[in-house]
């Protein structure tokens, strides 16, 4: 029996909408599967600001996101919408920017160490203690017009979008896999896994049994805290001290006047994506404040607005881009994950149609079961 559709595709956050448009680029035709609605808020790709930047620690990562940056190219030229806002960045804190600075240059990034006053005086408000690491190539993309973006491609390619519609399980059978939903099932050949936090809680009923990482889904709140002065333009900011801190330009999200989004990296909150409370936890909030007292007196100390969203960890802070075959056919698990994926998304699009195409995996990125290494930048 024929397949109804070469590739089911599960989620369409960022990840998903980005594969079901490279799939349906390539000529494979996909049913792309959301249990929600396109852009809801209960996972990890909504909202209007996403930090976009170069600085890594790690060589493999600053080298990806070379090549994230040629597919973000290539998404806004085709599709004529621009998704990303150059702002510069910035990175301080228990050394993070000698190793931010090393790493970039070692592979042809421009990159500059800035005492502290010169960054107090490019951008008035900003109170930093010793060198700080600057890359101008830098900023912030807009996720859910990066998913809108991303959805129209793959829409306009054939692909079949069915929201309010979750995955069930996934069957073998003797010619394809039938992936069961809310109203009903479908035959398909593949199956792509971009579920984000819900990867796992349907591990059981995937048909394949990955060697994964440990997956840890934690809440992470973010505090829109509204500029002083209306006109200040900052760039991105990660700093790791008592605690680590990503900060960038609050797009909409942060109400109608301009607004810096800090967050705490490291939270410890951990939840399921099902059972998450959304309640605000007051530890990053007073962390968060203290910080902007001490070292951003350019901001209002207290949040005009706070949400939260979700990170999904592994023990190794790397991505999951791998394949397992079963019966019926090919199971793909696409979690690039751990709270600094948005970046990727195209490229990740691209890897996940290489691996259905019978692409060997990224070494980083396959299935496996390490000793927890915290490589996070």
């Amino acid at each position: 029996m024929a397949p109804d559709y070469d590739v089911a595709v599960v989620g369409a956050g960022l990840t998903g909408t980005a594969a079901a448009r490279e799939l349906s680029a390539r000529g494979h035709s996909v049913l792309l599967l959301e249990q929600h609605a396109v852009g809801h808020e209960r996972g990890s790709s909504h909202g209007s600001s996403r930090i976009y930047r170069r600085a890594y620690a790690d060589p493999t990562y600053v080298e990806l996101t070379g090549r994230a940056a040629d597919e973000w190219s290539r998404l806004e030229d085709e599709s004529g919408v621009g998704l990303r806002t150059r702002t510069g960045g910035l990175d301080a804190g228990a050394g993070r920017e000698q190793e931010m600075y090393a790493a970039m240059r070692a592979r042809g990034v421009a990159a500059t160490l800035l005492p502290a006053a010169e960054v107090a005086e490019r951008w008035p408000g900003i109170a930093l203690e010793g060198e700080i690491c600057f890359h101008a190539d830098a900023g912030i993309l807009d996720a859910d017009l990066t998913v809108a973006t991303l959805l129209d491609l793959a829409v306009r390619d054939g692909a079949e979008l069915r929201e309010q519609t979750p995955l069930t399980r996934i069957e073998p059978v003797a010619d394809g896999l039938l992936v069961h939903h809310a109203s009903g099932h479908d035959r398909v050949r593949s199956v792509v896994v971009a579920a984000g936090g819900w990867l796992p809680e349907l591990l059981g009923g995937l048909a394949v049994e990955p060697l994964l990482p440990p997956l840890e889904v934690r809440q992470v709140e973010v505090f829109h805290h509204r500029h002083r002065d209306p006109d200040a333009r900052w760039p991105t900011l990660v700093h790791d001290s008592e605690v680590e801190l990503y900060a960038l330009a609050s797009g909409s999200d942060g109400g109608p006047r301009p607004a810096y989004k800090i967050g705490q990296y490291d939270s410890d909150r951990t939840t399921t994506a099902s059972a998450r409370d959304g309640v605000i936890d007051d530890r990053p909030r007073r962390a968060i404040r203290s910080f902007v007292e001490r070292h951003l007196p350019g901001l209002e100390p207290e949040p005009v607005s706070a949400k939260s969203c979700l990170f999904t960890m592994t023990s190794d802070a790397d991505f999951v881009l791998d394949r397992a075959s079963t019966r019926g056919g090919s199971v793909v698990i696409a979690s690039p994950c751990s709270g600094h994926g948005a970046k990727f998304a195209p490229l990740v699009g691209v890897l996940v149609a290489d691996l259905l195409e019978g692409a060997d995996p990224h070494p980083r990125f396959a299935f496996r079961d390490p000793a927890p290494v915290d490589r996070h930048a």
